[in-house]
């Protein structure tokens, strides 16, 4: 909460008992355009002045911004409005000049109003102008805090011909497909032209479909179709976000041909006739296909529009673009538990002599469709000068897509958990260590191309997948790579070296392009046995931004659920979330893209996501954060008890990250729960918080990391540390790991705390004595027992014995004596001592 002098507050006072009696006011039967909308901001001050509270009709809450003058507040008024009044309600931090502005689609603004030299209080308007869009856009504050407003009230009207049905053809002239057609004469397109004496006509055969895309979700609410002879006697019409998953509008049967009309109520951009019963021996003939379209009482969520407050979009040309990188890196250099969320995206082109330093929560990546398209002459750079050269708090974090030329030859990321390096072709060395040589605990690259040597030096672990590389120099305990070009060979008997020649099954993670001046996500395919780089090949299927939700700070639970209902993909963009609703994906090959690490926080004790066991889901570049209300599960993919083959197109989770306590107090009984078979997860660490706010044994209680149920899972660059119970527990058959990194608690306050079956210790990695198929490739684990060092865990790794069960290079290690091991895996391996971290090892087992 932030106190202002008694002084300031009573002069506030003041200025709002002054008010005329004449100041124009609402009438009660009035009731705002902007009432209970979704509303969005360039900052906010804190978790209690959200945007939405500027617009909740609640006098006693506010939105304020941060403390600068370029700030603004927006509102969706979820259709098209004639304005005809503002109103705004200052608290003490008022804005002196300011404009009122009005756009179509959030992007291209007019003013509405000019303000200059307003003295605060209330603020009511007399405006005209037409739009969905209407935003107080702040120039110079009064005080020197930010920007805060009780309420910001729009008032006008909505279109009348909004409320009823079009009488214009929604569908006229858009693009359409068809199941079938009866020769080159009758095409689908030949439906939706507006002549009536062209037609499209199918095959003779049963089921038969013509479909129409109206370019962005619309309510719908009429279907003409007028049927030539061959006509369609049993039918339904149906619509679509997607044009994959389809929700009947209406049934008809025992239709006699001719022309019709349908009323119907509902929403998407694919409208189709879906002929289940001809009338005739021919096919299905319509000569036209009409599509009215209206408004309901709650308007669909729009796709597409711009990338919100965080995301910052440059190229070569941008004025002073050194100084925007160095400012963004001087508020996030040492921001570890922060609210402060970054994107740069680099338009492609070359760019010289720049030096992007990334500290906490800031990704840059280019917007090529390759990573050479975007070329910096110049460093992408992660060192720890904030943590006196020790890199092992460098964590959330990324780059991707875009090439480097480093200035001196060798480009620094020397980074811990949480921090990937995708896509990226390295035109030079690659230096994984900080400055100074400090300790390190990353890391993960894929999909890259390093033309040079990389050095590890002090990274404590690492893993690579699908890569080349011109060498690499060393490794201290855990260097694990699959489907890497340039990969040192296997040496863990006396060596770090675990090396895959190819990578079982492999799908990267999806990213934003510009096609021109559009924006589309790009959505990479399915490899199998991978070795070496997906791109330029690129197989995959690009996504227009018109089919994604375009989440922006503010944006409620709700809402995010109604675009997930209509069949939207979400782009999360950066930013904080808290979540009051669960958010449930259930349509096969959604995509949940975050930039920036976009942050969802689960409020009073919600799951923060469920995924439906469906096909092909792509989760990537978000981070979860537990609530200090416990939550059963933050992430599910998948129902219990599923069964559904999903290999030829899986759900992969990638880039997603766990946290629970740090930037304070978090709870969850479990953190992720992978119910379905044939999940991909692709670097996570899912972290139980050692340090921070709000840390504690039972104050930022979760008892497990990773729980997999499914079977087929495959787990690629596997991080999870510091859970109450296991890190890893695996119901699934046929489960593989390549790569896995893990703490045990530090915090553990004695042996009986974590003493169960007569066993000292949750294994990190747990097989169930049930799994008959299991197989897991460099593993290792780190015991650091500061608050009681006397405990000596059983074992790192408990898995069942049988012929099916291989365990490849495990490794076990006391960190400085801080507690020990007394076996690797099971009863097998020799235990740990004294203080000299030197770790213990099995190369197979059993």
């Amino acid at each position: 909460m932030r106190w202002r002098p008694l002084g300031l507050a009573l002069a506030a006072t003041a200025a709002l008992i002054a008010l005329p009696a004449t100041h124009p006011a609402a009438t009660a039967a009035e009731t705002p355009l902007s009432q209970g909308r979704t509303a969005t901001a360039s900052s906010e001050e804190n978790a209690g002045t959200a945007a939405g509270k500027a617009v909740d009709g609640d006098t006693g809450t506010r939105w304020s911004s941060a403390a600068g003058d370029a700030q603004w507040l927006q509102v969706d008024l979820g259709a098209t409005a004639s304005v005809t009044r503002v109103e705004l309600d200052w608290e003490a931090a008022y804005g002196k000049d300011y404009k009122v502005q009005i756009s179509g689609d959030g992007t291209t603004w007019t003013d509405l109003k000019s303000v200059t030299g307003s003295d605060g209080g209330a603020d009511a308007l007399d405006v005209s102008g037409r739009g969905r869009y209407v935003r107080m856009l702040g120039v110079h504050r009064a005080t020197q805090y930010g920007y805060s407003l009780w309420e910001f009230q729009v008032f006008g009207s909505t279109d009348a011909g909004q409320s009823g049905c079009d009488s214009a053809d929604a569908a006229k002239g858009r693009p359409a497909t068809a199941s079938s057609t009866e020769n080159a004469g009758t095409p689908a397109s030949a439906a939706f032209d507006g002549d009536t004496a062209t037609r499209w006509s199918s095959q003779a055969a049963d089921p038969q479909w013509l479909q129409v895309d109206l370019g962005a979700v619309k309510d719908l609410c009429k279907v003409d179709l007028n049927w030539e002879a061959a006509y369609g006697k049993d039918f339904r019409i149906q619509a679509s976000a997607d044009g994959q998953n389809w929700s009947t509008l209406k049934s008809v049967t025992g239709a006699t041909g001719g022309t019709a009309s349908y009323d119907v109520s509902g929403s998407g951009r694919y409208v189709r006739v879906y002929g289940t019963a001809r009338g005739t021996g021919y096919g299905y003939s319509l000569w036209e296909v009409a599509v009215h379209t209206g408004t309901s009482g709650v308007p669909p969520v729009q796709g597409g529009g711009d990338l919100g407050p965080n995301v910052i979009v440059v190229d070569p040309s941008t004025p002073n673009l050194q100084q925007k990188f160095d400012d963004v890196f001087a508020r996030q250099e040492s921001a570890q538990f922060g609210t402060g969320r970054y994107q740069f995206l680099l338009k492609p082109g070359t760019y010289n002599g720049i030096n992007a330093q990334l500290g906490f929560y800031t990704s840059i990546s280019g917007l090529g469709l390759n990573p050479d398209d975007t070329q910096i002459n110049g460093d992408v750079t992660v060192d720890a000068g904030w943590f006196n050269g020790n890199a092992t708090q460098n964590f959330w974090r990324s780059a991707e897509n875009l090439a480097i030329t480093p200035s001196n030859g060798t480009d620094r990321w020397a980074v811990a958990q949480a921090a990937p390096f995708r896509r990226i072709h390295v035109k030079g060395g690659l230096n994984l260590a900080p400055n100074g040589y400090g300790w390190a605990s990353g890391g993960y690259i894929a999909d890259s191309k390093v033309d040079g040597t990389v050095g590890p030096y002090s990274q404590q672990q690492w893993y690579t997948r699908d890569s080349s590389v011109g060498g690499w120099t060393n490794g201290v305990w855990n260097m694990t790579f699959s489907g890497v070009q340039g990969a040192p060979a296997t040496n863990f008997d006396s060596g770090p070296y675990t090396t895959l020649d190819t990578t079982p099954v492999s799908r990267e993670k999806p990213f934003l392009y510009l096609d021109g001046s559009s924006y589309k996500v790009f959505v990479p395919a399915k490899r199998t046995a991978a070795r070496g780089v997906s791109w330029p090949a690129n197989a995959g299927t690009s996504l227009p931004l018109d089919r994604f939700y375009v989440v922006k700070p503010g944006a409620t639970a709700a809402t995010i659920n109604a675009a997930l209902a209509q069949g939207l993909n979400l782009l999360f963009t950066p930013g904080v979330y808290h979540l009051d609703q669960t958010l449930d994906v259930t349509r096969p090959d959604t995509v949940v893209l975050g930039l920036g690490l976009a942050t969802l926080i689960p409020d009073n004790g919600i799951d923060a996501m469920h995924v439906a066991d469906v096909d092909g889901v792509r989760l990537a570049g978000f981070l979860i954060d537990a609530g200090p209300v416990n939550s059963d599960t933050l992430l599910r993919i998948g129902t219990p008890g599923a069964s559904a083959d999903h290999s030829a197109n899986p759900t992969t989770m990638q880039d997603v990250f766990i946290r629970v306590g740090g930037a304070g107090p978090g709870l969850a009984t479990n953190s992720v729960v992978v119910d379905s078979d044939d999940v991909i997860v692709d670097h996570t660490w899912i972290w139980r918080a050692d340090h921070g706010s709000g840390v504690g044994w039972d104050t930022n209680r979760a008892d497990y990391g990773l729980r997999v149920n499914g079977d087929d899972v495959l787990v690629t660059g596997l991080f999870v540390e510091h859970f109450n119970k296991y890190d890893v527990y695996w119901t699934g058959e046929r489960g593989r790991t390549i790569f896995f990194q893990n703490e045990k608690a530090y915090d553990v306050p004695n042996a009986a705390a974590v003493t169960h079956d007569g066993i000292v210790g949750y294994a990190a990695y747990k097989v169930a004595d049930s799994v008959t198929t299991h197989e897991a490739w460099g593993l290792g684990s780190y015991c650091n027992f500061t608050a009681d060092p006397s405990i000596v865990q059983t074992h790192g790794f408990q898995v069942p014995v049988g012929p099916g069960i291989k365990m490849h290079d495990l490794l076990v290690i006391s960190l400085g004596g801080k507690g020990q091991y007394a076996h690797v895996v099971n009863s097998t391996g020799a235990p740990t001592s004294g203080t000299d971290t030197v770790p213990s090892k099995v190369t197979s087992f059993p």
